[in-house]
């Protein structure tokens, strides 16, 4: 076994205890001032303070092969970004001009823009050339400290390009050093061709293209994208309990612009995680805790479509565990960066440092249910880990506007920035 030995380092952590972090254990971080963690093939061998884990290795007899002084730069666990539509071809900025302009979001889109836009290249695009565009924001997050990342295809809304998409997605995540959870998105619009006619593309979703997604055997998640003049709470109830029939776990764009009921739905289905809920009211977030639905917040695009932000500090308090999101995508959150996010929660959210880190790690972790092997540096996880330029985790929303990133490890090895000398 190859072991690295990661030494004077302030190690911060969440505490995982088999479940996500809420309400008041939000914040429950270990923290290690002089912390040192052993790395074998790729995983967390041993962690804590490093007098203690020298002697837990001397004892043990263990051979450490390399070992890398951290010059007590700050180490905490791999980001997991666990909301994106990072597979498009290209950005829509004439569209953020219109928005500066005043032009609703849901006014664009019907408008034929917005989310249709993006359809309309995707369809007409090269596997080759989505590919290439989606691998480099991909490389973009992963420079950026993201180290597990979903990704949605929905910008195909027919069964050959969601198919074609979802490949895409594969590919990232084989070709990458990044770990990439693909979710099917075909209820992200409702295409020109079914303007007339919604139930009509509700029914392709079902009996087409859920069967089709079912048998290609790469996505792990359904979503949709509940809100009003999109899909309905009884359309979406549909497509979802067609996913769970065909094997596949649930997630939805809830309550981002109206208080539809989706975050209510997303706790009736017992769906692993309900997304946006800026305009979710304070009793489905209530139905989301009793149900153990994480809630997955993307200020980016509160900030990008200058809306008010998600209620953060009530879903704490009122018990339910909060995860972080970036929402990169072409229209309202063009973004690739967990740091702009960790930001953007501390300071216009209301979160505590320590309770961000735990959105961007291991409750976003939990909301892509691969808790089990990321989002903490616990013994037997991947040893994804980021050394930052600073003393604790509140340097990413202090220093503002960059990156205070200088490193970046996926299972123990440097995929990003610089090993320290």
């Amino acid at each position: 076994m190859t072991t690295k030995l990661f030494y004077n380092a302030r190690i911060f952590t969440p505490q995982d205890p088999g479940a996500p972090l809420a309400g008041a254990s939000q914040d429950r971080v270990r923290v290690y001032e002089n912390g040192a963690l052993l790395v074998g093939d790729g995983r967390v061998a041993r962690i804590g303070p490093g007098a203690e884990v020298r002697g837990e290795i001397a004892r043990s007899g263990a051979e450490v092969h390399q070992e890398i002084d951290c010059r007590g730069a700050c180490l905490v666990p791999g980001f997991v970004d666990p909301h994106t539509h990072m597979c498009f071809l290209r950005p829509r900025e004439a569209e953020f001009d219109l928005r500066l302009a005043g032009t609703p979001y849901l006014e664009i889109l019907a408008r034929g823009g917005g989310i249709l836009s993006s359809v309309s290249d995707v369809r007409a695009a090269a596997e080759a050339d989505l590919l290439a565009a989606t691998r480099r924001r991909a490389l973009t997050a992963l420079g950026l400290g993201t180290t597990t990342v979903e990704i949605k295809s929905g910008y195909g809304l027919d069964t050959a390009t969601e198919l074609r998409m979802l490949r895409v997605i594969d590919r990232v995540g084989r070709e990458l050093p990044l770990d990439v959870v693909p979710t099917f998105l075909g209820a992200h619009a409702v295409p020109e061709e079914f303007r007339a006619d919604p139930d009509g593309f509700v029914a392709l979703i079902v009996n087409e293209m859920l069967p089709a997604v079912r048998q290609q055997g790469i996505a792990r998640f359904c979503d949709v994208f509940c809100e009003r003049g999109v899909f309905s709470i009884a359309q979406t109830r549909r497509i979802l309990q067609a996913a769970r029939d065909a094997g596949l776990q649930l997630k939805l764009h809830a309550d981002e612009v109206h208080d539809l009921g989706g975050a209510g739905l997303a706790a009736e289905l017992k769906a692993i995680s309900a997304d946006h809920l800026l305009a979710a009211s304070d009793a489905n977030i209530a139905r989301m805790r009793q149900a153990g639905v994480v809630a997955s917040l993307l200020p980016a695009t509160a900030y990008s479509l200058r809306k008010p932000y998600a209620p953060a500090r009530r879903m704490i308090q009122g018990g339910v565990p909060v995860a972080l999101a970036s929402d990169c995508n072409p229209g309202s959150s063009f973004t690739e960066s967990m740091p702009f996010v960790f930001g953007l929660a501390v300071l216009q959210m209301g979160l505590s440092p320590l309770e961000a880190l735990t959105g961007v790690t291991l409750n976003a972790a939990y909301a892509l249910g691969v808790a089990g092997r990321v989002g903490s540096l616990d013994p037997g996880k991947q040893a994804d880990f980021l050394l930052l330029d600073g003393e604790s985790p509140a340097i990413l929303a202090y220093h503002a506007g960059v990156s205070p990133l200088t490193a970046v490890y996926k299972r123990g090895e440097l995929v990003a920035g610089k090993e320290q000398p």
